[in-house]
């Protein structure tokens, strides 16, 4: 009798005996040594793979050398820590981490770490990759030896996710965190207060390409898809797609220092061509005037002012540096602000007048006369209900006041 793999056979269906078994093992392996230029490094830890790149003081990252002569005094004091200042540029490291996920916690870890010093006149880059989780206590103690001459931390955005993460990563090896005591530069705070206003986003590759004006070449990968790049590495052995990460890293931390030159720069000098924003001039009085300098202040908004602003961000402006005068003792200066802006119909600026004529000049005709200028114009802009009943009553409750000293 025929057997019922015969009669399957016979029907034409195939059996076991009859199929081909599937391919198996994985693609082949092709190591990060064998795409990128670096070693494989022994410690006590283990074994780690580090790359290296080398700028010189050639080296221009768009329009910016990453080479700057780095004046830290105002950055000193915006992130009041006086350190900085006494600092030199070839005491703080450059650092960027590329890792499994963005949530942080202890379920994230870095893969690769790269930092950079100043080091005889050069950038010197080097990339600290993990080419297995079990790598990764060699990754941060060979990370340990080049920090080590380092007292300073650069990095963009590093003190909420970078740091941190290290930090968490470091104390579940148990090794000594390397940069716990060292002063900080985040260059995302400064950023964010220079660039809020004029610029659509304060992501570091935006302000490379529309600050320092660089553009990354067809290497660069997006930072979302790099966790998925190295679990793909992992389970394949491929690292091939691995040299667009590096890429990335690379670029970041080389922007991170082209951006502190830039920005020590503008923060020090502003009049030299570096700024030609009108808005650009107006974050900077307004940093300036939260460090309490005043006259560098008013002087900074006076030329973004001059410089021309759009119609929605004048009065602001106007606003902050006729508060300025006042509080300088510079009341006609404050004035003379007002009255150009009041001339463009400005609510703000009417409602000042009004003030300064009742209370300064003691003229109480003309100070109504400013409260009804303003109140016109509050019936005839176009502004959310709850702001024009803020402003009606504020106004009305003016020239109630205003009618009864004038005698109306």
């Amino acid at each position: 009798m025929a057997s019922l793999a015969d009669k399957l056979k016979s029907l034409g269906v195939k059996t076991a005996n009859t199929i081909s078994p599937p391919a198996t093992g994985k693609p082949a392996s092709i190591s990060i040594d064998s795409i990128l230029r670096g070693d494989i490094v022994t410690n006590a830890l283990g074994e780690t793979f580090i790359a290296e790149q080398i700028f010189d003081e050639t080296y221009l990252h768009g329009k910016v050398s990453s080479h700057s002569h780095f004046p830290l005094s105002i950055i000193s004091q915006v992130t009041k820590d006086p350190r900085i200042l006494e600092l030199p540029i070839t005491k703080f490291a450059f650092l960027d981490t590329e890792t499994s996920g963005v949530s942080g916690g202890t379920g994230t870890y870095a893969f690769l770490v790269g930092v950079a010093r100043f080091i005889d006149g050069k950038f010197v880059l080097k990339q600290f990759f993990m080419r297995d989780p079990a790598e990764e206590p060699a990754m941060l103690e060979a990370l340990i030896h080049f920090l080590a001459p380092c007292e300073g931390l650069v990095t963009f955005n590093g003190k909420s996710f970078d740091a941190p993460l290290l930090v968490t990563r470091y104390s579940l090896h148990r090794i000594p965190v390397p940069f716990k005591n060292y002063a900080h530069i985040d260059l995302l705070p400064l950023a964010r207060r220079l660039w809020r206003d004029r610029l659509p986003s304060r992501a570091l590759k935006y302000l490379e390409e529309h600050v320092l004006g660089f553009t990354r070449s067809s290497d660069e990968v997006p930072g979302y898809e790099i966790p998925w790049l190295y679990f793909d590495y992992l389970r394949t052995g491929d690292a091939s797609p691995l040299a667009g990460v590096f890429y990335h890293n690379a670029m970041d931390v080389v922007a991170m220092a082209a951006l502190l030159g830039h920005v020590s720069e503008l923060l020090d000098n502003p009049y030299n061509g570096r700024v030609e924003h009108g808005l650009d001039f107006i974050a900077l009085g307004k940093l300036f005037e939260d460090l309490n300098h005043w006259d560098e202040a008013a002087r900074l908004y006076e030329r973004g002012l001059e410089l021309g602003l759009a119609e929605s961000d004048f009065p602001v402006a106007v606003k902050r540096l006729s508060i300025l005068q006042k509080r300088r003792g510079d009341l006609n200066q404050a004035v003379r602000l007002w009255q150009e802006a009041a001339q463009k119909n400005h609510v703000y600026a009417q409602i000042e007048l009004s003030k300064y004529y009742e209370h300064k000049l003691r003229d109480a005709k003309s100070a109504l006369e400013w409260a009804n200028a303003a109140r016109n114009e509050v019936e005839k802009a176009d502004l959310p209900e709850y702001i024009r009943k803020h402003w009606l009553s504020e106004i009305d409750h003016r020239l109630t006041r205003l009618q009864r000293k004038a005698g109306l």
